[in-house]
């Protein structure tokens, strides 16, 4: 609903505006700088699309990218899990209810205090825990064991996809960038309100449109933005996927 009141609220303003323009001054008065408003208009609008574009396709960028993460964190717990199985060491059954309890935690309290943007400390004592324990196997392992080495890998993947989502769970467009957006497009609509038409209804239909637009891009950029907390935002699939794989795995 907020998205909705938002593009109402800008096309409202933009059409508002329009009236006003056409109140204030005759079509034929402005129709003598339609040459000079529509250079200018011209540059903004080309300025204003390149800077709207880029920024529509960084945040989309950025949003595929926590996914990806999401997914390759999830990957390397089921992997952690997986080669504890192959250990011939007494933590690795530990390790194993540990990566359970980190696919729980991340599901059931991780992603639900990220809407606040917040991250609870459970899942970084999960991961001190997880190296002391790798440690001990791997101090305990022969000097060949492939198995420990691995582990050892993908405990470094682990840890380096949660520091990773805790960094985007933070991470937003800053303000500076919104003000160049918003006023950019208000400059672009405003501009747009200035040339002569001598059809009105045909011009209110392209300020309408232009102002939709801009207005529908700006909301799918805000949404965006914030992998983790906005409209959409990505779902923990990948540990919800990991939950049913680990229930199915073997123990050591």
């Amino acid at each position: 609903m907020t998205n909705i009141f938002i593009i109402l609220a800008s096309v409202s303003a933009s059409v508002l505006f329009l009236f006003l323009v056409t109140r204030t001054s005759t079509v034929p008065s402005r129709k003598e700088s339609n040459d000079f408003t529509g250079a200018v208009v011209a540059v903004i609008g080309t300025t204003y699309a390149v800077i709207l574009a880029f920024t529509l396709a960084g945040v989309w960028n950025m949003f595929q990218q926590a996914q990806n993460n999401e997914e390759a964190e999830a990957n390397s717990l089921v992997n952690v899990f997986r080669i504890a199985s192959q250990l011939q060491d007494p933590n690795a059954k530990p390790i194993q209810q540990l990566c359970a309890r980190y696919a729980e935690n991340a599901v059931n309290r991780e992603w639900p205090a990220m809407l606040k943007r917040e991250m609870p400390p459970q899942g970084g004592e999960m991961i001190d825990q997880f190296w002391t324990l790798a440690g001990q196997a791997q101090a305990h392992a022969q000097p060949d064991n492939i198995a420990a080495y691995q582990l050892m890998e993908e405990l470094r993947g682990l840890t380096q996809y949660r520091r990773i989502r805790a960094t985007q769970n933070r991470e937003t467009l800053p303000y500076i960038l919104w003000a160049v957006l918003i006023t950019g497009g208000i400059i672009t609509v405003v501009s747009a309100c200035f040339f002569g038409v001598a059809n009105f209804r045909i011009h209110l239909l392209q300020v309408f449109m232009l102002s939709f637009l801009i207005s529908l891009v700006l909301v799918a950029i805000a949404n965006i933005d914030r992998p983790y907390q906005g409209p959409v935002r990505v779902a923990p699939e990948g540990f919800q996927n990991a939950i049913r794989t680990l229930d199915r795995q073997p123990g050591p």
